[in-house]
């Protein structure tokens, strides 16, 4: 039976809002769960920075969690490298900072994170001081974590990711074999004068006895350049936080 015009626009009306609102409804359901699954993926890239990806690859999610409750302190600063607890009358936590929507920020408005890896059971034995950093690379946004080692002048370890990199190509910033470049390279000189670290043009060349450069990515140049603004940018960021945190420790201030 031919329907008029009136009732197929109403059941088209009724079945869209009623899709609408199962569509709305299972993703309030979902919602928790991607965010402990976005909070279990950020830990996780945090630790990747001071602990084997094979390593984190054999934890469990609560094994992964509890390491990190045990094992990670954090702070916030900033751009003067004055630790920051509260901001518009709610308190400010390293985990709830969202570098992301920070990036957007001029540099001295933003919030910066630090994490610290610790000794089980005693935060007074730092192993590692943990950066966020944030960049654009080719395609799309990139963003990692850089440690450094207690003299906050060595790289202890680094994680990246992207939201949109070639394949292949600048896509290959996440693997570990690239990231492994990046350990025990200095990133200041012998001045003191941060200079950072600096994936080259091209790859294929030894720079072991370079201790401020690593290879670079074959046919991907544009994303090595922007971990390269990456690192120095965040680095320069935090350099308040650093040389703060090296007066208060007399060991690390006679370090250059």
């Amino acid at each position: 039976m031919q329907q008029s015009n009136g009732y197929i626009i109403t059941f088209s009306i009724i079945l869209t809002v009623v899709l609408g609102l199962l569509l709305s409804g299972t993703a309030e359901v979902l919602k928790p769960i991607q965010k402990k699954a976005e909070e279990l993926d950020t830990k996780k890239q945090i630790l990747g920075a001071v602990i084997s990806s094979d390593e984190i690859g054999e934890m469990k999610p609560e094994e992964v969690n509890t390491y990190y409750e045990e094992r990670i302190a954090s702070k916030v600063v900033n751009i003067e490298g004055e630790e920051v607890e509260e901001q518009d009358g709610a308190t400010v936590t390293a985990e709830s900072v969202d570098i992301e929507r920070n990036y957007k920020k001029a540099p001295e408005d933003r919030l910066y994170p630090v994490f610290i890896y610790h000794e089980e059971g005693s935060e007074d034995d730092i192993i590692a001081y943990i950066f966020p950093v944030y960049g654009s690379g080719l395609w799309d946004s990139i963003w990692g974590y850089l440690a450094l080692k207690t003299d906050l002048a060595t790289i202890e370890g680094v994680t990246f990711s992207h939201a949109g990199e070639t394949p292949g190509l600048g896509a290959r910033i996440t693997s570990p074999d690239v990231q492994e470049r990046f350990k025990e390279k200095a990133v200041y000189d012998d001045e003191g004068n941060l200079v950072s670290v600096k994936m080259q043009k091209g790859e294929g060349k030894d720079y072991s006895e370079d201790p401020h450069k690593v290879d670079g990515l074959s046919g991907a140049t544009i994303t090595a350049q922007g971990v390269n603004n990456m690192l120095s940018n965040y680095l320069e960021h935090y350099q308040s936080f650093i040389k703060k945190e090296k007066g208060g420790n007399p060991e690390l201030a006679a370090l250059k």
